[in-house]
Order: C-alpha cells, then structure tokens, then sequence
C-alpha cells in the first residue's frame, strides 16, 4: 500500500525536503513546484493530470500542455504513473475518447472510473488496465458517507472476485483515510490532508513536524487485503464509524478539527499550502 500526500507541501524549502523524504507524493499538473525535489527525496511519485482542481474551480485541462509535462518528467525512475486527462462531471464517452489518446508506449497512465459512470465501465476497465483510479463524483462526491459506501460496495462487487480479491490494482484518490484503508483492498491511495492540516492538531515545534506525525498515523495505519462484501446495516456501521472523518481528522459538532490522535483545533482552510516557517 503506497500513501500518496498531495503536493504543494508549502511552507519552506528545506520544510517541503524534510517532509517529503522518503515519503511518496502526488504532483497536480497546475501547481507542479514540488515535482524537482518530489523526484529527489521520494520513494514514489506520481503525476496528478488537475482534473480535480478544474473541477472544484472552473476551468478547462491543457491536455497539451499536460501531455509535455509528463514526457519531461516520465524518463525519471521515481515517476511511476500518471492519471489519464479526465473529465470529473464528463460523460464515459468523453472520457473513453482521452483513453483512447493516451500515448501507452510512452508512459504508464491510470484511467479514473468516476463514481457516477456505470458499473459496466468500471468492468472494462479493470479487465484492459493493470490500475484503474477511483474518483468520487456526482451522487457521491464525499468519501464516507452512507451513499458513497454503498455505491463503493456495488463497485467492489464488480471489480473484486468472491474471495474480495480484486482483479487489478486500485487507486483511491482522495481516500487516504484510515477508516477506509482498512477496509477498501487499495494498492495505493492520495490526500492533501496532512498538508492542509499541517498548521493546527498537534503541538509540535515546527509545521514539518507536525505534518510528519500526522502522515506517520496513516501511514501505519492496518489496511485491508481484500474487500468484505457488507450487507446494507453493517454499510450503515461504516459511516457511523467514519462519521465525518478526513482522513484521521473528526469534525464535532462545535465547528472543530479534532484529530483522532490528538487534540482539536479550529476547522478552516486557511493555511492550506501555507503555514508558519520551520
């Protein structure tokens, strides 16, 4: 299982080399500032295509730009993949269409089955790629919830056979939750929430340490194996348990961060990327 923590690190450049060492990143296409020192100080480091951004903000991929971007950087021994262009709210047939120009003797790419396409296409593409990415989309933008698990569960059923074994390997983008992990059989998985918590849980010194504790408690968190197909009550005892849960964070009631590790601070994005010195 390979933990992916979303770059930009922010902060200072010795802080960014610090955290980064020996950990493995995900680069966004459109904010690519960490991608030299990625490469250096990492053990694995794939490129995200900024879908996700363009999604949240507006906008439209450079697919061009995109695609010069990932043949400058492909030739390094650290880079193992790249997410395919995707459209997150785009139809499967215009998403099948970037399949289809991905250049697949240049560069490994992973296509991303979005949660609203159908089940039938997820099928495929386990069956024609050796990694397909899970994406949260439409009905089920949030992991965690109730309607997430259960649309998850219906996809596990697809993808993984009676044994929970699934038939090639699995990416959970913004999954790097320890609730999930344990449970979903990923061979990888991404967040930027270690980064954008890094200012507020916990007291130590310095926000590179504190985004270290952070990730080391995902990092050792148990994940699963396979997957265990769940009847509907026990989906429902697996959002109780997440219950608003990012990725080793709790939201309560008050408008707080509380870390399951650690002590509650206020919730807010304000330091995202950001943060004192180190």
């Amino acid at each position: 299982m390979i933990h992916y923590h979303g770059t930009p690190v922010g902060g200072t450049r010795r802080g960014v080399e610090e955290f980064l060492h020996g950990r493995a990143a995900l680069v966004p296409y459109p904010r690519p500032e960490d991608m030299a020192i990625a490469c250096e100080v990492c053990t694995s480091v794939v490129i995200e295509n900024g879908a996700y951004t363009f999604w949240k903000q507006g906008g439209s991929m450079d697919v061009a730009g995109f695609m010069k971007f990932v043949e400058e950087w492909a030739w390094h021994p650290t880079v193992a993949w790249s997410l395919i262009p995707d459209v997150i709210e785009g139809s499967e047939a215009d998403n099948d269409a970037m399949l289809a120009d991905w250049p697949k003797t240049v560069f490994i790419g992973v296509p991303v089955w979005h949660y609203h396409e159908s089940l039938d296409r997820l099928e495929r593409l386990s069956h024609e790629w050796q990694t397909v990415a899970l994406g949260s989309s439409g009905e089920w933008p949030t992991p965690g919830t109730r309607k997430w698990w259960e649309r998850t569960d219906a996809a596990m059923r697809v993808v993984c056979n009676k044994q929970g074994k699934p038939r090639c390997k699995l990416h959970g983008l913004r999954m790097l939750s320890a609730s999930i992990l344990k449970r979903l059989p990923l061979s990888s998985a991404d967040s930027t929430n270690v980064v954008r918590n890094g200012d507020r849980v916990f007291p130590a010194p310095t926000r590179t340490q504190r985004m270290s504790v952070n990730a080391r408690r995902i990092e050792h968190a148990p994940r699963a194996s396979h997957y265990r197909f769940q009847p509907k009550q026990s989906l429902l005892d697996l959002t109780e348990s997440f219950a608003g849960e990012t990725n080793g964070f709790k939201k309560s009631s008050n408008g707080f961060t509380q870390s399951l590790f650690g002590p509650e601070t206020t919730d807010d994005d304000s330091s995202a990327f950001g943060g004192d010195g180190d």
